[in-house]
């Protein structure tokens, strides 16, 4: 679907490059997904994707021939190509459809069309993708409204989430992540359709969990992703050993804080303050140590004497099972 909107300001010598090369080669090109995104909420980023209905390789390879740019990263396997101009990173890969199989989120690939290419995608404001040809240069496709999801801060997929999500789980990672990042709110059903499917997240590798993970720490305000991800039985599955921080017990009216929703605020406050990501896993894990030596006591109430050092114990294997690096980082 085409919407009568031209994006401004995306005249670049890369985007003139690219449209003049696919008038060359006879094929119709596009950008499309995150820097569209990005590009239209104003948010900066010179990490983009286009794709071809023709060949990306030769297309990419007549782009950089045009820019003399002379290194050119080619992935056979994938069909794709990518090369840095000035501090860009910019990928071309062939339009492709996907079908996938229960136990793997590794898709079958073959060529497509662009439909078929937006069909594939994650999520709505994910897949709009903007005309690189001369006659609508500029020009927004936006088969599945990603622009008005855009505008009402809305995650929403662009097909049945039930699918979207049992046939590529780490999806639900970046939903949560999307929302925290963007500030958006993950619309109802496509929230259900996360807690219907959370079990899938198992068939996903860890370190492509930990990489959407690391992103959510890494937002403005990092505990709404951590509260979907519990709200949604995520987080139980990928970090059990932080779910158990949750709830407050009381023993003749004596009490003591909830240490998850402490440990998130703690998080928090730091996030303005540095964007070390190891200092905010500091922080993530600084009570780690409390539910293994929490005790009641009658003349004191609840103690954790010994977390730090319990939890400092702790951490190589958090590490290692969430393949964070074991080494100064840690």
């Amino acid at each position: 679907m085409y919407y009568p909107i031209l994006i401004k300001s995306i005249d670049f010598p890369i985007f003139k490059a690219i449209s003049e090369a696919s008038e060359t080669l006879n094929v119709h090109s596009y950008v499309i997904g995150g820097y569209v995104r990005d590009h239209m909420i104003g948010r900066k980023s010179k990490d983009v994707d286009i794709v071809t209905d023709g060949n990306g390789i030769e297309l990419a390879n007549l782009v950089a021939q045009k820019l003399k740019i002379k290194k050119v990263n080619i992935f056979k396997t994938f069909g794709t190509a990518m090369f840095m101009w000035d501090d860009w990173q910019i990928e071309f890969v062939g339009a492709r459809k996907e079908s996938y199989t229960s136990h793997s989120r590794n898709p079958i690939v073959s060529v497509g069309t662009i439909e078929e290419d937006q069909d594939r995608r994650d999520f709505t404001i994910n897949a709009m993708a903007i005309s690189l040809q001369k006659a609508d240069y500029g020009f927004l496709i936006d088969p599945f409204n990603g622009s008005a999801d855009l505008e009402k801060g809305i995650i929403r997929t662009p097909l049945d989430p039930d699918i979207t999500f049992s046939d590529d789980p780490l999806r639900m990672m970046r939903a949560v992540r999307f929302s925290t990042q963007l500030g958006f709110e993950i619309l109802p059903e496509t929230l259900d359709s996360i807690k219907k499917n959370a079990h899938r997240i198992e068939i996903v590798t860890m370190e492509r969990i930990i990489e959407e993970l690391n992103k959510i720490v890494m937002s403005n305000i990092p505990s709404k992703g951590f509260y979907l991800l519990d709200a949604t039985g995520l987080l139980g599955l990928i970090f059990p050993t932080f779910v158990k921080l949750k709830g407050a017990e009381f023993v003749e009216g004596k009490g003591h804080k909830d240490n998850f929703r402490h440990t998130l605020e703690v998080l928090d406050r730091i996030a303005p303050n540095t964007h070390n990501l190891w200092l905010r896993w500091s922080a993530l894990l600084h009570d780690i140590g409390k539910p293994s030596t929490k005790r009641f006591d009658q003349q004191l109430g609840w103690t954790f004497h010994g977390h730090e050092f319990r939890g400092m114990k702790m951490v190589p294997a958090i590490f290692n099972q969430l393949r964070l690096p074991m080494n100064e980082k840690m």
